[in-house]
């Protein structure tokens, strides 16, 4: 079977597999494609295989034709502990999120068009969140917030269909369109039903499904010898609204996917070793049904006099999870041992998103994590056939606060992640 048949199939297998998860760099994945997660998500400048158009499309003439596949087991732990009295049931005792294991599965295929030219796509799961507060495991079984088990299931697929060229024999550009899948469901909200306005599409609906559409355009260019500078900028992705959630989410359901833009540099210090740095800035401030603040919408939406408020769930000012925008710092080095053996590792830094007086729904998507340590090796099979693989620890973190109520809240998170993928290329 020609190989470009393959694509198709697989791209929708792992856009609807993707499992759900909260992801690392507020809901954003740390990384993407196993070489560059091993590197803590660097490698602007510094693209390795198919899948570099999830970071700098301009990469991907680089790779020739090749084609990878893996997939990674994430395992997050959220907790939260609540003082007693308060919107959040709590007597003091620490309450763990149950379901830690999720499957992450990407793909990406590049084909040359040319000496000059490429074109390819890269399928892989942009991040998520996932909590479930089991009501037996809070203070009288009554739930998190009073109505049962609590807690929220995003998922976000990206699929970037990729055209990249280069420039000179050092530099090149590329463009992405990137379709976005997403899958939501919530439960265990019904106690927040004075202050949505549409009560009937708050929880406990199931899934639903939206797709979006943005766009992704990268350079990259050898400044001096051993020195090359990436860029990359990534639209924000405007989506369909979900409509089961609209009197959750403000504007009606609405849950666009925040603007991105990464600037890196790679040095070869010789010719077995690398360094790369990256900068990258994710927007989430554009998105209002994730950086609306809770306290403003919460005071005008509890003192609203008409049945609607602009300040309520699901209206155009409602509440979010209040979340700022983020600046990630991510360094990595690679280093080749040997013709069959190839070494890695990184690290990387930002500030939480999430501010002391937005715990009571962060509890639902505690994005508290700020830094990643991560390792990884290529071990090549033959001329054509390599193993790679990472992994990936963010050490505990946590926040506490909410002057909403003066009921103490605290939410914290740890990470881990293996990924082990296949990479083939053809002369």
């Amino acid at each position: 079977m020609p190989q470009y048949k393959l694509i198709l199939p697989a791209a929708l297998l792992i856009t609807l597999a993707s499992a759900s998860a909260q992801a690392t760099n507020g809901y954003f994945a740390h990384g993407y494609g196993t070489k560059s997660k091993a590197m803590a998500g660097s490698g602007v400048a510094f693209s390795q295989d198919s899948m570099a158009a999830a970071t700098n499309p301009a990469g991907m003439v680089f790779q020739g034709r090749r084609m990878d596949i893996g997939a990674s087991v994430f395992r997050p732990f959220r907790s939260y502990e609540a003082a007693a009295g308060g919107l959040v049931n709590g007597n003091g005792q620490t309450v763990d999120s149950d379901r830690e294991e999720f499957l992450i599965p990407h793909f990406g295929y590049n084909h040359p068009l040319d000496e000059k030219s490429a074109i390819g796509v890269s399928v892989y799961g942009n991040g998520g969140m996932n909590t479930y507060h089991e009501y037996k495991d809070t203070p009288g079984d009554f739930g998190t917030y009073g109505g049962g088990t609590a807690g929220v299931d995003l998922m976000q697929a990206f699929i970037t269909p990729t055209y990249s060229r280069k420039l000179s024999d050092t530099a090149s550009y590329g463009v992405s369109a990137v379709i976005a899948y997403q899958r939501f469901k919530a439960y265990g909200l019904q106690n927040f039903s004075g202050l949505s306005n549409d009560s009937s599409n708050l929880t406990e609906k199931g899934y639903d499904d939206a797709w979006g559409i943005g766009a992704k355009i990268g350079f990259q260019a050898e400044v001096t010898p051993g020195i090359t500078l990436g860029a990359s900028y990534q639209s924000k992705i405007y989506s369909e609204e979900f409509d089961k959630y609209k009197g959750l989410f403000a504007e009606q359901g609405d849950f666009d996917i925040p603007a991105t833009a990464t600037i890196g540099l790679a040095a070869a210090l010789n010719k077995d070793t690398v360094v790369t740095f990256d900068v990258q800035r994710i927007w989430y401030s554009d998105v209002d049904s994730i950086a609306n603040d809770m306290l403003p919408a919460f005071t005008n939406c509890a003192t609203r006099i008409t049945p609607t408020s602009p300040y309520c769930l699901g209206g155009d000012k409602g509440i979010g999870f209040g979340w700022d925008d983020m600046t990630i710092y991510k360094l990595g080095i690679q280093w080749q041992s040997s013709p069959d053996w190839t070494w890695r590792a990184g690290v990387s830094h930002a500030e939480m998103p999430i501010d002391k007086s937005e715990v009571i729904f962060n509890i639902l998507a505690p994005a508290v994590v700020e830094e990643h340590i991560t390792f990884g090796f290529t071990h090549k099979l033959d001329k054509n056939n390599e193993i790679n693989f990472a992994a990936m620890y963010a050490p505990e973190e946590s926040i506490s606060g909410n002057p909403i109520t003066g009921q103490e809240i605290e939410i914290e998170m740890d990470q881990y992640e293996l990924e082990l993928s296949w990479g083939m290329t053809w002369d």
